[in-house]
C-alpha cells in the first residue's frame, strides 16, 4: 500500500455496494415486491463512462429487484450480484472470474456487511455518510454523501489519474451504451 494516487492509478476494477452508496438509502417497496431508488444522474454518468471506456465494474448488494437489474444494465454494468447475503464469496468469485488482484481493486461501501469486502481489497472507499467502522477501514473518504456523487467522485479520481477521464467529448448515453455492442 503506497500513495492513494498512485494506487488509484493501478486500479483494475470497481466494485460498489448500491444502497446508502449509489443511493441515499432510502426504498420504497412497491406492491409487487420491487423496490423505488433514487439514484444521481452524475454517479450513472461516471459508471457508463468507465465501462464505455473498458473499465471493468461489478455491483455487489444486498438488495433486489427488477428496476436495480434495470438500472444497471442501462449504465452497461454485466456483473452484478443482487440479493447477496455473501458479498464476500461474490467478491472473490468475480475477481478469479476476471484474473483481477484484490489489491488493484476499489470497493465502495456504507456499511457493516461491506466491511469483509474492504478488508480484502487494496483501495477501500466510502460515501461521507457510511457507517463510523467503514470510515475507519476505508482509504478514502468522499465529501459526498451515498446517492448524492460519492461513486462519480471516486470513478472521476481514478480515471483522471490514468488520463481517460472526459477523454473525448462524445460522452455516452444509455442508447449509445447498446448501440456499442
Amino acid at each position: 500500500m503506497g500513495n492513494f494516487k498512485e494506487d488509484i492509478a493501478r486500479c483494475e476494477a470497481f466494485v460498489f455496494d448500491v444502497d446508502g452508496v449509489m443511493t441515499d438509502g432510502g426504498i420504497i417497496p412497491t406492491a409487487d415486491g420491487d423496490f423505488i431508488r433514487r439514484y444521481n444522474a452524475k454517479d450513472g454518468y461516471a459508471l457508463a463512462y468507465a465501462v464505455k471506456h473498458g473499465y471493468k465494474v461489478c455491483i455487489i448488494t444486498g438488495g433486489r429487484g427488477r428496476t436495480l437489474e434495470h438500472r444497471l444494465r442501462m449504465l452497461g454494468i454485466e456483473r452484478f450480484y443482487t440479493d447477496c447475503m455473501d458479498k464476500i464469496r461474490a467478491m472473490r468469485e468475480y475477481f478469479a472470474e476476471e484474473g483481477i488482484d484484490p489489491a488493484n481493486a476499489i470497493y465502495m461501501g456504507d456499511d457493516i456487511p461491506d466491511l469483509e469486502c474492504m478488508r480484502e481489497v487494496g483501495i477501500p472507499v466510502c460515501p461521507a455518510d457510511a457507517a463510523a467502522e467503514v470510515i475507519e477501514a476505508s482509504r478514502y473518504v468522499s465529501e459526498f454523501r451515498g446517492g448524492e456523487g460519492a461513486v462519480r467522485d471516486i470513478v472521476e479520481q481514478v480515471l483522471r489519474a490514468r488520463g481517460d477521464w472526459a477523454r473525448d467529448s462524445m460522452g455516452v448515453t444509455p442508447s449509445s451504451l447498446v448501440a456499442s455492442r
